[in-house]
């Protein structure tokens, strides 16, 4: 099989793993996070949302934990920004990047913005153009691109078309999440097929929820098709406020392990990236969901006794 030689890992729990936790975490412990992420070689951690807080009440304090980070050179730190009304905030935070999102279904789409798909897009359009006006890069997120909650199957070509307009409006990349992890590897590549029809598979990145654990081989199927971005979520934190059951994105140091097993370079230290879920899961009193996480955090223990 012929893979890509490097692979850009986009670390998204701070936002995507968080969002959805039931408890507050002090922005102090989201700031710890993110700076040990970035010390553990990430190109790029997702660092929070300026949304509502009534509907995501955990992306409340992303201002103050924007200030308080400690900017690494070479490390991008984007928040999502759902509307023109945000991204003042954003500016203001001091933020390079920010990232929007639309649906490629009108179900999830209504659920998640409570606007069509068309309406999503055009507030994206608007966005990107004064973010972009403003020296910001912009990056896409499409939803359930390989199967919806309310709609089931999701056609391809609805993704393709979504992809096609967040690229032609700006959009520098374009990450596709199979946000309630229904997808399985000839889904995903078929999909991939009909997006990069439409959008340069180079511009095109992976976002694999793994609920149904197929994340790892989907992200093998892909990098397959030529993509070589992927997100995930340090210790497999997160789910989906608008996708009741839906598990974290894939585990980071699951996909490192697989990744580095393959010859391929990412820029990632796996014992920092260690470090980083042995201090999030301690302060969500919680383990790790993450397979290779688990082992090798047993093996580092064993060897330290």
């Amino acid at each position: 099989m012929k893979y890509p030689k490097r692979v850009r890992m986009v670390e998204v729990g701070p936002r995507d793993g968080l969002q959805n936790e039931p408890g507050g975490v002090p922005a102090e412990v989201k700031v710890a996070l993110i700076d040990h992420l970035s010390d553990a070689g990430f190109e790029v951690v997702e660092a929070g949302s300026f949304v509502s807080p009534k509907w995501v009440p955990q992306m409340a304090d992303t201002a103050e934990v924007m200030a308080q980070i400690r900017r690494k050179p070479g490390v991008t730190y984007p928040v999502l920004v759902p509307n023109m009304k945000v991204l003042e905030a954003a500016i203001a935070a001091k933020a390079t990047e920010v990232a929007g999102f639309a649906a490629a279904t009108e179900a999830f789409s209504k659920r998640n913005t409570n606007c069509t798909i068309a309406e999503s897009v055009q507030r994206q359009a608007e966005v990107c153009k004064a973010a972009l006006g403003a020296g910001l890069r912009v990056r896409g997120y499409i939803s359930v691109v390989l199967g919806c909650p309310y709609e089931g199957e999701v056609k391809p070509e609805a993704v393709a078309a979504v992809s096609q307009r967040l690229y032609d409006m700006g959009c520098y990349e374009i990450s596709l999440g199979d946000t309630i992890g229904t997808g399985t590897p000839a889904k995903a590549q078929r999909m991939i097929e009909a997006v990069a029809k439409k959008t340069p598979v180079e511009k095109l990145a992976g976002h694999f929820h793994d609920t149904y654990g197929q994340a790892l081989a989907n992200i093998l199927a892909v990098m397959e098709m030529g993509v070589a971005t992927f997100d995930s979520s340090v210790a497999g934190l997160g789910g989906c406020p608008y996708a009741k059951g839906a598990t974290g994105n894939v585990a980071s140091e699951d996909v490192l392990y697989m990744l580095v097993g393959l010859g391929i370079e990412t820029g990632v230290d796996m014992a920092k990236l260690l470090d980083a879920a042995e201090f999030i899961c301690a302060q969500l009193d919680r383990p790790t969901v993450s397979r290779a996480g688990r082992a090798l955090a047993a093996k580092r223990e064993k060897a330290a006794a």
